[in-house]
């Protein structure tokens, strides 16, 4: 004998493991468009951005290695995020700034980007 509301029942479960599924996918595609490089691209003579550059070379060790973005070394991409990260109206020394303890979370949050850390 047919149900009705059985089948409602049935087609109702259906579409809300879809949504589930569906949900859990897009979850995904976020993660990876933030690993792909979803920042906002510095324009390349933008003084804060080189002042990183030149102070991540001169400090650090292993930014000429490439990071998960294409076609960025580690350092470019730490800088890259550090640039995003800070406020707008932030005027100082961008990888100075991640070394101290208001730029920790975002230093850690632009190693990771970076694939760049101790």
């Amino acid at each position: 004998m047919f149900h009705p509301f059985k089948t409602l029942l049935k087609v109702n479960l259906m579409v809300k493991s879809l949504v589930a599924v569906a949900s859990i996918v897009l979850l995904g595609m976020t993660q990876t468009a933030f690993a792909a490089g979803d920042y906002n691209d510095v324009p390349s003579s933008d003084p804060q951005y080189k002042q990183c550059l030149a102070y991540s070379s001169k400090n650090y060790e292993g930014g000429n290695a490439p990071s998960p973005i294409a076609g960025q070394t580690k350092m470019a991409a730490f800088c890259e995020c550090m640039w995003n990260e800070t406020p707008d109206d932030f005027k100082g020394n961008l990888a100075k700034f991640s070394e101290s303890p208001k730029g920790k979370k975002i230093n850690q949050t632009c190693e990771k980007y970076a694939n760049w850390g101790d």
